[in-house]
């Protein structure tokens, strides 16, 4: 994935240098916005060479920024506030947020087929051919490699369901937020433009894809739900008692 992004992102002047390359993903990657100071730690670059980087990414519209004052206090003596970077919402035509509309006609070509052949509706069609799809995306979650003779361990067994849930899900481009633990709101939606134009559709195939994802995973302790909420992808995936 990094050596795809980097192959891609060589064609946009602003991301042709590696150490704002990785900057940028950083910075993209977060939940919120950081500070100078945490996105040079992060990489590994000298604050001045961050504060360089990360201002000329805002220069060419990849990075927005807003000032706050990290400590949270107010008034005198709280300090000057931060000068903070965020992912702007330009979608770049190498993914940024990453899509996966290559995945979605996939779902919706086995669904066609399956439709037209088995003559079921199509929105039943979608939902079979889409869970199927899910539960082939944990069942194919990469594993580390072992010595010949032992038992691999699958890379998501560690932590809690959910967040094994949300390792898996990170790889695919839905960048996870958990809140708390239990609950996991999805800030990018890989299929966004197509559910802005056909919701109900896209959005059916999405909750069935994730349905299929907790099935894979073995779990009955976590359920995908639709919950609508702007930044956000209408799916959601909640913890529940057994």
């Amino acid at each position: 994935m990094q050596d795809e992004f980097a192959e891609q992102a060589s064609g946009i002047g602003a991301l042709a240098d590696p150490a704002r390359r990785s900057l940028y993903r950083y910075v993209a990657a977060q939940a919120d916005a950081v500070g100078r100071e945490q996105a040079a730690a992060a990489v590994g670059l000298p604050l001045h060479a961050a504060r360089f980087h990360l201002d000329r990414l805002v220069e060419e519209g990849l990075l927005e920024t807003e000032y706050r004052r990290l400590s949270g206090r107010t008034g005198p003596g709280a300090g000057r506030p931060s000068k903070l970077y965020r992912r702007s919402s330009r979608e770049l035509s190498i993914s940024l947020p990453e899509r996966r509309y290559d995945l979605a006609g996939e779902v919706l070509a086995a669904a066609i087929e399956r439709s037209m052949r088995d003559s079921v509706p199509i929105a039943e069609a979608v939902r079979t051919a889409a869970v199927e799809h899910g539960r082939r995306i944990a069942a194919n979650a990469a594993t580390p490699a072992v010595p010949a003779g032992t038992v691999p361990a699958p890379m998501d067994a560690g932590g809690t369901d959910l967040e094994r849930m949300a390792r898996l899900l990170a790889r695919h481009g839905y960048e996870p937020r958990l809140s708390g633990d239990r609950q996991m709101r999805l800030a990018n939606c890989p299929f966004d433009r197509l559910a802005n134009e056909h919701r109900d559709l896209v959005c059916g195939m999405n909750l069935a894809l994730l349905d299929g994802v907790v099935a894979g995973l073995g779990t009955d302790r976590l359920c995908a739900e639709l919950a609508p909420e702007p930044g956000f992808c209408c799916v959601r995936i909640r913890g529940v008692e057994r």
